[in-house]
């Protein structure tokens, strides 16, 4: 064989060689690319397990203390999980979902077209005084002929928060629910439903303890505990507080405002908790009628006799001429200087 024959045929074949081993890398890059990829079921839960300590029902435990959830942070801080995360099966539900396969809250409000777009906050009209109750921040913007409709102690049954609610949709009214920790461990889902239903959850502590008789650390863990599990359930913690048996002082107050929350007491007692008031839906009306002046803050709680009252009270406010205060368009002055209420 020439030599010049021959190194033709050697070039020939090693470009045969490195031909085929381009085919091979292709055919093993296509393979690879079409592989199937993960279970849906994996896709959706994106393999993040809840936070050890954070239990995946929306509970805390009321002996856990503040900083028990995910690792010791501190309650109310933001870094709570919402009801997306932290599901049963470990890891993040589907966008849009709860853990029950529900819609979210933010999902069900934009289908019905009832919640404002995102980002957008609700004027601030009104501002609380030093007797708890409230006034316009500008007189031309905002009626003063207004009452703040609160309830406390909740949330305790379906049958009476379901009813309240239903009332506050008929009067188009807001409301401030102040429930207790205990109370939410036992029923997130009384509590979910009053968040669903576009009214607003406040503090009103763990146990419904006198936290004046208590010692800071006591107080922290009572507010805190709350903000904690109120967070996990609904995705928002309160930012309103109100004392059990209205009483505080100075630790208190400064112990709410260091959470992000205005505190207050009211200035309309229904009295719905006496006993002479003790089914008898006619006389919490009256005690709220007899009591009744502009800006007023009126404490009612969630029982029986106040629930079968409510829609004629509210029928008898609006026939006065008096409307509803919507709690977020309330300035919560967290900003200004710290001052005792009187």
């Amino acid at each position: 064989m020439k030599p010049r024959h021959a190194f033709r045929t050697t070039m020939t074949t090693l470009l045969g060689l490195a031909l085929a081993l381009a085919a091979g890398c292709a055919a093993a890059h296509n393979s690879a690319a079409t592989e199937p990829g993960p279970p849906a079921e994996q896709a959706d839960s994106g393999g993040a397990a809840a936070p050890e300590g954070l239990p995946a029902t929306g509970e805390t435990n009321g002996a856990s203390g503040s900083n028990a959830a995910a690792g010791g942070m501190k309650s109310g801080s933001g870094s709570a999980m919402t009801p997306n995360e932290g599901t049963s099966g470990g890891g993040h539900a589907s966008a849009g979902k709860t853990n029950a396969g529900q819609p979210s809250p933010a999902a069900a409000e934009s289908a019905s077209g009832e919640a404002k777009p995102a980002g957008q906050a609700v004027k601030k009209l009104y501002r609380m005084n030093a007797v708890y109750s409230f006034a316009p921040i500008d007189k031309a913007a905002a009626s003063a002929k207004v009452v703040l409709l609160t309830f406390d102690d909740g949330p305790k049954a379906d049958k009476t928060v379901t009813a309240l609610l239903d009332v506050l949709d008929k009067h188009n009214a807001k409301a401030i629910f102040f429930v207790n920790g205990y109370r939410v461990k036992s029923h997130p889902e009384l509590l979910k439903k009053i968040a669903d239903r576009g009214q607003t959850i406040g503090n009103h502590s763990w146990d419904h303890i006198d936290l004046k008789k208590e010692r800071e650390a006591a107080v922290r863990k009572q507010i805190g505990d709350v903000q904690t599990i109120v967070k996990k359930v609904t995705g928002r913690a309160p930012v309103f507080f109100r004392p059990p048996f209205g009483s505080g002082n100075d630790t208190v107050k400064r112990i709410a405002r260091g959470q992000g929350m205005l505190y207050m007491t009211w200035s309309n007692g229904s009295l719905d908790w006496d006993a002479g008031s003790r089914g008898k839906p006619e006389k919490v009306i009256a005690n709220v009628l007899e009591q009744l002046h502009p800006g007023a803050n009126i404490l009612m709680h969630e029982l029986p006799w106040t629930t079968e009252a409510l829609d004629s009270l509210l029928t008898k406010l609006e026939a006065k001429g008096y409307g509803f205060i919507d709690p977020a368009s309330i300035d919560l002055g967290l900003d200004a200087p710290a001052k005792s209420a009187k």
